[in-house]
């Protein structure tokens, strides 16, 4: 069904924020175990909320883009991120553990089917779950596109983006000695993963506060300062560096790309900022050229951050028009 103008006046303003009406810790394996929540309508068209990083975990704050009177809202903490545990826990710990957990969590809360909402890293698990399983998915809602191939990592952590934040970038490559340099992603990979829990906390500061700073097209401070927080920077920095060291652990570069037809028949709606330098455009628009049934929504004004008031106005809008959809087939 076409999607791209029958809404006008869909509203863009981020929902009012509200308490979550049941919370658990589902067991996913000898190993981990993983926090959800549930909130909105309990009778409602249910949404899993995918984060980003991985290992960036959920926040309250993420219940706001969704209308808490149409949706029941359903967010989990990712293996090793936010309250799941074991923290920071790298075993066991890829991209297919996290696409199964999303279906016993599915199972578990008694869900036949599920709209799916992700950016970042989130968007990549998006697409992946949703290729792997299609006939749980009614909808997708996808930001900051990720597709974790090659080129967008070598852009972000071995320097291409630093020609544009060549200030931020100083710290991220100070911490690693010039013989070092051939590859940062391998020289963080052992830092993050030393003996000594300081040289851990010292790259995880320094590999979270590089995303951090240049996630914003205007620079975030208190998004800054979750960098000095090392709970939460541990868990980033070394499950993101896990995922890049292994490739996402995808078979090919283009493996998200190479299977779009699995999810083709799905409305789907693109979010992403025209100044994205964690995730630039460039992979927004390879995806929109293999998926052209996805509406592509560009923010003119905006970078990375879902909470930058141009792409939090779209995440809102681009749920709206599922939820007129929904109603539309429902009516």
């Amino acid at each position: 069904m076409e999607l791209k103008n029958e809404f006008p006046g869909l509203n863009r303003n981020l929902y009012p924020d509200i308490e979550p009406y049941s919370t658990g810790f589902l067991k996913v394996s000898d190993l981990h175990t993983i926090y959800w929540e549930q909130s909105g309508n309990p009778e409602g068209h249910p949404v899993v909320f995918l984060h980003g990083g991985p290992g960036g975990g959920t926040s309250p704050s993420n219940r706001k883009f969704f209308d808490p009177e149409f949706y029941r809202i359903i967010l989990f903490d990712q293996r090793g991120a936010g309250k799941s545990t074991p923290h920071a826990c790298l075993e066991e710990n890829t991209t297919w553990d996290l696409v199964a957990d999303i279906e016993k969590l599915r199972e578990h809360l008694e869900i036949p089917e599920w709209q799916v909402f992700g950016g970042s890293w989130g968007s990549t698990l998006a697409l992946a779950y949703s290729q792997s399983h299609p006939d749980r998915v009614t909808g997708i809602v996808l930001r900051g596109i990720f597709l974790l191939r090659k080129k967008e990592i070598d852009w972000f952590y071995e320097g291409g983006a630093a020609a544009i934040f060549p200030d931020a970038w100083e710290p991220f490559r100070d911490l690693i000695p010039e013989n070092e340099r051939g590859s940062f992603i391998e020289a963080y990979q052992k830092r993050l993963n030393s003996d000594n829990l300081e040289t851990q906390y010292a790259a995880a500061r320094a590999w979270t506060k590089w995303e951090m700073m240049t996630a914003h097209l205007l620079q975030n401070e208190e998004n800054i300062k979750r960098g000095d927080d090392d709970k939460f920077s541990l868990a980033f920095a070394r499950i993101e560096n896990h995922y890049f060291v292994n490739k996402g652990f995808f078979s090919s570069d283009s493996f998200l790309l190479d299977n779009v037809d699995k999810i083709r028949h799905i409305n789907a709606i693109i979010v992403q900022g025209r100044y994205d330098i964690v995730c630039p455009m460039m992979s927004a628009w390879d995806l929109h050229k293999a998926w052209p049934e996805a509406e592509l929504k560009v923010v003119p004004d905006a970078g990375h951050s879902a909470n930058e008031p141009g792409v939090a106005a779209e995440l809102v809008a681009a749920n709206e028009k599922l939820k007129n959809t929904i109603k539309g087939n429902e009516s």
